[in-house]
Parts: C-alpha cells; sequence; structure tokens
C-alpha cells in the first residue's frame, strides 16, 4: 500500500516525559509537537487546585511554547464508572475536568470508563449507560467531548454501548495499540466502526504475545483488579502477554491506519503516549518523526 499523506497535528502526552508539567511542556515544544495531552486528575493540575489566575496563567504559558492543548486526561481509574457508590464524585470530578479543558482552550477529555460488559442487561452495564448519558449531557451542552478510550473492548462492542447513549459527548479517544495489545481488535476495522465518535487518538504501537484477560489489563467491577496506569506500564514493558515498542516496530498497520483516518476525514490530532522506556524524550522524538514522514 502507498504510505498515506496526512496532515494531522502531532501531539505528546507531557506525562510521558517524566519530568513534570512546565519541563515537559518545553520538551514538547523542543521534539517539534504541535500540541499537548495534560494529566488533569491529581497535582498541579488538578481543577481543585486551579484558581482562576493560575488558569489563565497556564494557559498563556502554553501559547508561549507555540503549543496547544490537544486534551486533558480525566482518567479516574479504579472501576471506571462501574461502581455506583463512586460514580456521584467520578461524574462531578469529571465535569470540572471538562470545563478545566474549556478553559484552556480545548473541548476533549479522554479517559476509560472501565471494559462494558457484554450483558446489556447487566446491572453494572446499566450503571456505566446511567453515567455516560449524565456526561454525555454535559459535554454535548458544552460543545466538548469525553473520549473514551478504546482497548478494553472490540470496536463494535463499543459502538453499540456508544450508539445508545443518544448524543455524541461521550465519544472516542483511539488508540490502535492498545487494540492490537490486549483484544487483538483490527484497528483500521476499527477506524471504519467508530468513525461517528472518534475526536482524539493516541499514536502508539505494540504487539501481542500471547492472550490476557483484559479484566487483568483494566479491572472491572467485582474483579480483584483495578485499572492502574503504572501497573499496565510494567506489563507492556516485562510482561508475558503484550509489549509496547516505538512507532513502526509493533502490530500496527499504520499505512492501513492512517489511510482509514484519512478516509473518514479525521482532521484532529495523533498524539503520542510512551508509557515504558528508560529514555522517553528520544523515544518520543523518534515517534514524532515518524510520524512526520506521513505528511509528504
Amino acid at each position: 500500500m502507498t504510505a498515506p499523506i496526512i496532515t494531522n497535528k502531532i501531539g505528546v502526552i507531557v506525562d510521558s516525559f517524566h519530568v513534570g508539567v512546565k519541563e515537559g511542556l518545553v520538551k514538547a515544544s523542543k521534539v517539534g509537537a504541535d500540541g499537548v495531552q495534560i494529566y488533569a486528575v491529581k497535582g498541579e493540575m488538578d481543577p481543585a487546585n486551579l484558581s482562576p489566575a493560575a488558569r489563565k496563567e497556564w494557559k498563556s504559558y502554553i501559547e508561549s511554547l507555540g503549543l496547544e492543548i490537544s486534551a486533558l486526561v480525566g482518567d479516574l481509574g479504579g472501576h471506571g464508572f462501574q461502581d455506583p457508590a463512586q460514580n456521584r464524585e467520578k461524574i462531578e470530578k469529571s465535569k470540572r475536568i471538562m470545563e478545566l479543558g474549556l478553559e484552556l482552550g480545548t473541548n476533549i477529555v479522554t479517559t476509560h470508563i472501565g471494559i462494558v460488559p457484554a450483558d446489556r442487561n447487566s446491572r453494572v452495564y446499566e450503571t456505566m449507560h446511567v453515567a455516560c448519558e449524565e456526561l454525555s449531557r454535559f459535554a454535548s451542552d458544552n460543545n466538548a467531548f469525553f473520549a473514551i478510550e478504546t482497548g478494553p473492548e472490540t470496536s463494535a462492542h463499543l459502538k453499540a454501548f456508544l450508539d445508545g447513549l443518544g448524543t455524541k459527548g461521550v465519544s472516542v479517544n483511539f488508540d490502535p495499540a492498545n487494540m492490537v495489545m490486549v483484544t487483538g481488535d483490527d484497528p483500521v476495522e476499527g477506524v471504519y466502526n467508530l468513525k461517528d465518535y472518534i475526536v482524539h487518538t493516541h499514536a502508539k504501537d505494540g504487539i501481542k504475545l500471547g492472550h490476557i484477560d483484559p479484566r487483568d489489563v483494566y479491572g472491572d467491577y467485582g474483579y480483584e483488579v483495578e485499572l492502574d496506569h503504572e501497573k499496565i506500564a510494567q506489563m507492556a514493558e516485562t510482561g508475558s502477554a503484550f509489549r509496547e515498542v516505538p512507532l513502526g516496530e509493533g502490530g500496527v498497520d499504520w499505512n492501513g491506519y492512517l489511510k482509514a483516518l484519512n478516509d473518514i476525514d479525521y482532521k484532529g490530532y495523533l498524539t503520542i503516549e510512551r508509557e515504558v522506556g528508560t529514555n522517553p524524550e528520544a523515544d518520543i522524538q523518534l515517534a514524532v518523526d515518524f510520524l512526520k514522514k506521513f505528511r509528504g
């Protein structure tokens, strides 16, 4: 297949540099990124810790580096939105993160909601549906998107869940590597399946080494495992089931994947996520250079 030509902007997850937000922004600018994605769950970027003045200062600083925000990460971990006892607090926190994003110049917040159960009549499915309906309405009312990251379930199953929400405020952050590494789903087919919902993507690559239960990666309500990004990173680096690898060295068909994004007229960001490795800055620079080769 002839390599597709893309016009998408290239982003970097600031936290992938592991040097704090301010220095990470400088490094993102240095590697040639157009924009950044920033975790806004705890610490210095938690909405609860940011005064109106601080928000303006961050926005100004990011713009001074020639960057924009592609999205915020609003992933609250645990069991996503599967636990009814926690959902009220998580829904309100998610709304505050969406509001912060709008103040900083992005209308996209990415997240994990938990594995969508196969049984639509299950209590967990209903709990997730109710939470996502509320978040979808809130996002739509604010011209924003609460974007679920792909990986825990097949694209066809995720589409069926999204189709049932009624509005598209809850949408998709497409991560092709997660599909390759965990469910074994085809990212190219996934783009076409989810074409009406994709508002942001992660540029990541990986290989599948063996079968793994998605619950052992992403957790599940009533299952002993909870979503933990540090644990997932460790699994991606040293586990027996999958590996995260540099862009172009894994199971993602980049020609086919980027062509599919072109075919559905996706104009959003390709945001690099690097969760493993001892030299993230070098790895991210290689990823930026890899994507820029598709710009023709």
